[in-house]
């Protein structure tokens, strides 16, 4: 057991690495371009923000979050995801008294859920998410489910589909809960025990159940029971993504799993090899959620997308990006003199820029330069005795099989 991972985790191997470091350039990049600061808030929170923030009637909170008393005896979760604990750092830390819009992204944010292991679900996973505080027109909506698509894209994620619906607000939400009650009590003892239990706490989640959901195609819809403003917003927001040029379909039956929502969901949807529909992103408005966490009532929204399903889907079509060159020049020497002129040629290509190393492992010539062809170096710079008297190395070009002589004082000037 000492040797293998916890089950539901995997290792971020050194090989593999650069695909996430692309996928978080990625995201600073373009949420730079839209005028996003990234946070970074703690790993566990206490357990009264996710039962308030995320909901005591959701399964993250019933089921699958890992909570335990510390040695303080306090409740202690870890986060099993990224918006509550936004929120309370947009809480503490007075940005409300900033100028608004805030607008804040974070990158590979790690996040547990205990739930049965399975393709592109883990128990520590991780994710970038964007929120935004302060702003309730419809195109901030459009804008961040713009940039979802273009993060998806921009690594090779293409082929989505874009589903959007408004569960309204609590005005709206209320009347459509009994009229929704009212549809399910005959139908209640055909279904499962879940949405038995969601019954009296939260009955929209039953129009998401994948076993129910089917049995229940003629249920109202909370799109024909939007207030004014909820309904004149869903309206702007089309017309957004329509200026835009984002095509999208509406799918009443999204709500989404937590019970911060209002107005806004979105998802964004692609297909796997075998047809198969997979979700990449989701989202949607918060409006209540700092007020209901103890701030000022301030509009929000956000999106969340896994950094390992992105990986599962790159890997599903073949388009895992190409490694970096690891190095760009490495030192092959011969004895302790030419090895002291090798690290402080090294030091000296390093502080360049060059990304440079030699052997610290005391092998031969021979076998140092068969491991600067296994790294794939290019450029190989040879130092011994000879040479070294003369002031000069030999600058050997690997894919040409060419060596040149070259002065120690030029040899900087080669890279």
């Amino acid at each position: 057991m000492l040797t293998q991972a916890p089950k539901g985790t995997q290792d971020l191997l050194p090989q593999a690495s650069h695909r996430w470091q692309r996928i978080e350039q990625t995201m600073r990049d373009t949420c730079a371009l839209a005028g996003y600061r990234e946070i970074r808030t703690p790993i566990f929170e206490h357990t009264e923000l996710f039962q308030r923030g995320v909901g005591d009637t959701t399964d993250v909170v019933q089921k699958e979050m890992y909570t335990f008393n510390d040695k303080g005896n306090r409740s202690i979760t870890l986060k099993p995801e990224g918006t509550a604990g936004a929120v309370r750092a947009f809480i503490e830390g007075h940005l409300y008294a900033e100028t608004l819009p805030c607008k804040m992204y974070y990158v590979a944010c790690p996040c547990f859920r205990y739930e049965k292991p399975q393709s592109g679900r883990l128990r520590q996973f991780h994710q970038n998410g964007i929120e935004v505080f302060g702003a309730k027109d419809a195109s901030v909506d459009a804008e961040i489910i713009q940039l979802a698509m273009k993060l998806l894209e921009a690594n090779g994620i293409d082929g989505l589909r874009l589903t959007i619906n408004s569960i309204g607000c609590p005005k709206c939400r209320a009347a459509y809960l009994e009229k929704l009650r009212a549809y399910l009590a005959p139908k209640l003892d055909g279904l499962c025990k879940t949405c038995q239990e969601r019954f009296d706490r939260n009955p929209m989640r039953i129009l998401d159940c994948k076993e129910d959901a089917g049995k229940l195609t003629d249920a109202p819809a909370m799109l024909d029971n939007l207030c004014e403003e909820c309904a004149d917003h869903f309206e702007k927001l089309k017309g957004y993504l329509k200026a835009l040029g984002i095509a999208y379909e509406i799918d009443a039956r999204i709500v989404r799993g937590l019970d911060y929502y209002t107005k806004t969901v979105f998802e964004i949807i692609t297909d796997t090899p075998d047809g198969t529909p997979l979700t990449v992103c989701g989202g949607g408005r918060y409006d209540g959620l700092v007020e209901e966490l103890g701030g000022p009532a301030t509009p929000g929204i956000g999106f969340g997308m896994g950094i390992e399903r992105m990986i599962m889907v790159q890997d599903m079509r073949g388009i895992a990006p190409e490694a970096p060159a690891l190095l760009d020049a490495f030192v092959v020497t011969m004895g302790d003199e030419a090895r002291m002129a090798g690290v402080k040629l090294v030091s000296a290509l390093r502080e360049k820029g060059v990304k440079a190393d030699l052997d610290h492992a005391a092998r031969s010539m021979k076998a140092q330069f068969k491991y600067a062809g296994k790294l794939g170096v290019k450029k190989v710079v040879v130092i011994a005795g000879d040479e070294l008297e003369k002031g000069v190395v030999k600058l050997r070009d690997m894919d040409r099989s060419e060596e040149t002589e070259v002065s120690m004082d030029e040899i900087l000037g080669k890279f």
